[in-house]
């Protein structure tokens, strides 16, 4: 590979960790291809894709320092195969299917990875594999929203309900007046 060809790949992969929430490192050295296909598939229904750099490629994309400085130093002790999973959509759903993906494969093993421009060491990834889903948190805040205005929606129907039930007794009372 030239070195024109090696600039225009950097360039692809920078645009790459632009654009995704996480992208989760890890070495897959003893991987068959069938594993690294099978991986390839479950992540691709997540909006995930994978890619293997090279180690000179990956310091090229942090050489300008554009990525920030906790990049640089991740991409410059990026040691041995790597691969790359870029996720473009849930960064949650994108760790579980690589966490469970390691667990599964001693062959694959989580290294340090990027959130946005925050490096997360491999203890990281199985944290944000642990989240629940997005959709699942949406509703759990949509939920802590919504409680309040039910929780006042119900006091405001307590003033009527009483005087209604205050009504329905003293109209039993009036009904059966030995009582």
């Amino acid at each position: 590979m030239n070195r024109t060809d090696k600039a225009s790949l950097a360039t692809e992969l920078k645009d790459k960790f632009d654009k995704a929430q996480v992208a989760i490192f890890a070495d897959y050295k003893g991987l068959t291809a069938t594993q690294a296909d099978d991986l390839r598939r479950q992540l691709r229904t997540h909006k995930v894709e994978v890619k293997v750099i090279k180690n000179n490629v990956a310091r090229i994309i942090t050489k300008d320092g554009d990525m920030g400085d906790e990049a640089k130093s991740l991409m410059d002790g990026v040691v041995g195969p790597t691969l790359v999973a870029f996720a473009f959509g849930d960064p949650a759903a994108a760790a579980k299917v690589i966490h469970k993906f390691a667990q599964d494969n001693e062959a694959l093993k989580l290294k340090e990875s990027l959130m946005g421009r925050k490096k997360i060491d491999a203890s990281g990834v199985e944290e944000l594999a642990k989240l629940p889903g997005k959709e699942v948190l949406l509703a759990k805040m949509l939920g802590t929203l919504n409680a309040p205005v039910a929780n006042f929606v119900g006091v405001l129907a307590a003033v009527p309900r009483s005087l209604v039930t205050v009504l329905a007794a003293i109209e039993k009372k009036k009904a059966n007046p030995q009582g």
